[in-house]
């Protein structure tokens, strides 16, 4: 069991991550960056698995999911809600399973370091709240 306050701090860790991490994939030129420097530590470490460049249709896809991160981020740092981490945490799962298809279908391993962010929010996000910190 967690304090609420506690939680919700949790809640605006991970909304802070989401921001850092993906507001690069919300525009072509940045994601481009981006792209260009995982290939860079993916021949540095010899890492398994495909890395494509990407296609127009690839790219408007990293985009979009980088714009929409980027609005739910900004959302739970400007109105941080217990309601909104139980969100945040179901989307996270779903993003970590996703992410282990992929590896397991020949994407690249480097993928596996934002899984492990992905389940470590997700069950900080998914820990009981004390009663007595519930709201009325």
């Amino acid at each position: 069991m967690i304090q609420l306050n506690r939680y919700l701090g949790i809640v605006r860790a991970s909304a802070w991550y989401d921001l850092v991490i993906t507001i690069g994939f919300a525009t072509p030129w940045t994601f481009a960056a981006i792209h260009h420097n995982l290939n860079i530590l993916i021949l540095k470490f010899g890492l398994p698995g495909e890395f494509p460049v990407f296609a127009p249709v690839h790219m408007l896809m990293a985009n979009l999911l980088g714009s929409i991160v980027t609005v739910w981020a900004i959302i739970r740092l400007q109105d941080t809600q217990r309601v909104f981490g139980r969100y945040d945490a179901v989307a996270r799962f779903l993003f970590a399973t996703w992410q282990i298809y992929a590896v397991a279908h020949g994407a690249n391993v480097i993928i596996l370091v934002f899984t492990l962010f992905e389940i470590a929010f997700g069950v900080a996000e998914s820990l009981s709240i004390k009663d007595g910190d519930l709201p009325t």
